[in-house]
């Protein structure tokens, strides 16, 4: 893949956590415009690598992505304060699923909250098991994420609230806060669902990206 990235790009940077394929890549990616970067990718200092490689110029990243690492690599990737300009990853067909779920979708949940607040995320296509070798027991997908422009929000307390929404997935948002262990009286929980135009009878689910911006900034009048 990098060599074929290479052939498109201006300039490819590559991260490898395997120090023993420096040899095998000495050979097959002795091209001018690659770079590989031997370390493990949630080690590495982004911020200083993308200055270092990329200047003030935006990037993208493309990537198969280890399937037990998916969500701290895009979470690092998101939370950087680098010029990300989109992330193109195959990663597990669940997985895949989970990042592009909008409300209402059973698949839907605060990692779809997360990277929708971040990113437009489009589920592109599926890879099964059979073209790998070895084949493996999941199927994949690949997913593209366009990177949107950053609100001012407390975002810390944003996810906070959503993450307390989804504690109880089956039960209702005004249950789910009160069980959820967030510092705030029942009386407030309904209060800040009433200013926010939310029936606490709904389900975290269903509520929307604007919703629970909305939301946490109402829990914080009441609070």
């Amino acid at each position: 893949m990098t060599e074929e990235l290479a052939l498109r790009a201006k300039k490819v940077v590559a991260v490898e956590i395997d120090e023993k394929l420096r040899d095998l890549h000495k050979e097959t990616l002795d091209i001018e415009n690659v770079k590989v970067i031997y370390g493990d990718f949630l080690e590495l200092d982004l911020e200083k690598i993308a200055g270092e490689e990329f200047g003030d110029e935006g990037f993208k990243v493309v990537a198969n992505l280890p399937y037990y690492v998916t969500t701290p690599i895009i979470e690092k990737l998101l939370l950087s304060k680098v010029n990300l300009i989109s992330i193109t990853v195959m990663v597990q067909k669940e997985v895949a699923k989970r990042l592009a779920a909008q409300p209402g979708n059973k698949d839907y949940g605060s990692l779809s909250v997360f990277i929708n607040y971040y990113t437009d995320c489009k589920y592109k296509f599926q890879v099964p098991s059979s073209v790998f070798m070895p084949k493996p027991n999941v199927d994949s997908a690949v997913v593209n994420l366009k990177m949107k422009e950053r609100e001012d929000l407390d975002t810390d307390f944003l996810f906070k609230i959503v993450r307390a929404a989804f504690t109880t997935r089956r039960k209702t948002l005004l249950n789910s806060f009160s069980n959820s262990g967030l510092p705030y009286s029942k009386d407030d929980i309904k209060r800040a669902l009433e200013l926010s135009g939310i029936d606490g009878g709904r389900r975290a689910e269903t509520l929307s990206l604007e919703e629970f911006i909305i939301l946490s900034v109402n829990f914080k009048s009441v609070g």
